[in-house]
């Protein structure tokens, strides 16, 4: 017996002079973490949502992880070419990017040659929604929600009707509008909200679904007819929200940050965590709000429960309203 418990014990020494020994000499990934510059990818053009929060977030970024944070473009087919090199970059922590929510779930499953899967991510935090808006260029022939119905219902497919990609949330908003006002639109595709606006602004088409933030700082040079939010939001007052119209319609775009899966936990929890601190400083929530979007702030558990909520509730307007394609 004595014999035993000395090998038990002489076990339980050794194990722990073992562990002391591995952390001494691979210590945790997160310990000296980062030792270069970290790359964060824009699914979109320079000027966009995603844009402009990761530029307001980056001097906290780099003020907490002591190195430059590298913002790179890669724009094309809705933030599908993004996120398919991004699913493609090694899970080391360096290489993360924005992501906004349907886009991720929609394309994978109804777009053709799209190299990437909703689970190729780790969704890392979300961070702020807008609510998409219905607006007109300012010489538009209607001025009232009403009478953008009169008109499409009796122009049918010859209002053309702008948004960011396919396969996004604005697309998927053009279906469903379409559906449940029986019009038809002609939906043009643009690489990101700084074209889009460019060409509602300069009249080069006729109507758009957009951000919020996109309303907001062009509503004296467009004509804002709705909003898809709950209640009116305090930047558009004199806008109507669809629901105040007569539609049970709520569109939006929520954005946070994913890295490729197999990034290192202790990785997650660090980039995780550093987000949520900069987020939730009081100049970031001032400065988006007075934008138009709306702040979250939520973290990785509470990021993956609201994304999987999103894809319940798509997938069920998608097959109620007949909106999409079959699944690939």
């Amino acid at each position: 017996m004595t014999m035993r418990r000395r090998t038990i014990g002489g076990c339980i020494f050794g194990f722990g002079v073992l562990a002391i020994f591995l952390c001494t000499v691979f210590p945790s990934a997160a310990a000296d973490f980062p030792k270069g510059p970290m790359n964060f990818w824009v699914p979109f053009n320079p000027g966009g949502e995603t844009d402009i929060e990761i530029r307001a977030l980056q001097p906290s970024l780099e003020k907490n992880f002591g190195v430059p944070w590298v913002i790179n473009y890669l724009p094309g087919a809705g933030g599908a070419l993004c996120w398919s090199k991004l699913a493609a970059a090694k899970p080391d922590g360096y290489n993360i990017g924005g992501v906004n929510i349907p886009h991720i779930i929609l394309q994978p499953k109804f777009m053709k040659d799209v190299n990437f899967k909703t689970e190729d991510f780790v969704i890392l935090c979300l961070i702020e929604y807008t609510a998409t808006g219905l607006a007109v260029k300012k010489d538009f022939k209607a001025s009232t929600f009403k009478e953008f119905i009169d008109y499409a219902r009796a122009n049918p497919g010859k209002i053309s009707c702008g948004g960011v990609g396919k396969f996004s949330g604005q697309h998927f908003a053009a279906l469903q509008f379409m559906k449940m006002t029986n019009t038809k639109l002609n939906y043009v595709t643009f690489s990101g909200t700084g074209v889009l606006q460019t060409a509602l602004m300069g009249g080069h088409i006729d109507a758009a679904f957009a951000s919020s933030a996109q309303m907001v700082s062009t509503k004296e040079q467009i004509k804002i007819l709705s909003i898809g939010s709950e209640k009116r939001i305090g930047q558009l007052p004199d806008t109507p929200t669809f629901k105040e119209l007569g539609m049970d319609f709520y569109p939006r775009t929520t954005r946070g940050v994913i890295a490729p899966k197999g990034v290192p936990v202790e990785l997650q929890k660090r980039l995780e965590a550093a987000f949520l601190e900069a987020i939730h400083k009081p100049e970031f929530k001032a400065k988006m709000e007075q934008a138009g979007f709306v702040l979250q702030g939520l973290g990785m558990a509470e990021s993956q429960k609201y994304l999987e909520s999103e894809a319940s509730t798509i997938y069920r307007l998608s097959q109620e309203f007949n909106l999409l394609p079959t699944a690939k």
